[in-house]
């Protein structure tokens, strides 16, 4: 006889989806880029991806 088993993963799901965005929201002390204010690791990530376009777009800019 088999057994179903329904409502496992969805649990799952929200626990690994609300543990991402507590690692993820959370702020960050004793940043060296940042020693004023602690920055969570989205900021972080987002500041890296703005100097990168920054980066990229004075390099396009730039003549042969």
């Amino acid at each position: 006889m088999k057994y179903r088993q329904s409502g496992h993963t969805s649990l799952e799901y929200v626990v690994v989806c609300a543990a991402l965005a507590f690692a993820l929201f959370v702020p960050i002390g004793g940043d060296a880029a940042s020693p004023d204010s602690a920055r969570s690791a989205l900021t972080i990530v987002l500041d890296i991806f703005k100097q990168a376009y920054r980066d990229i777009s004075h390099a396009i800019s730039l003549p042969n």
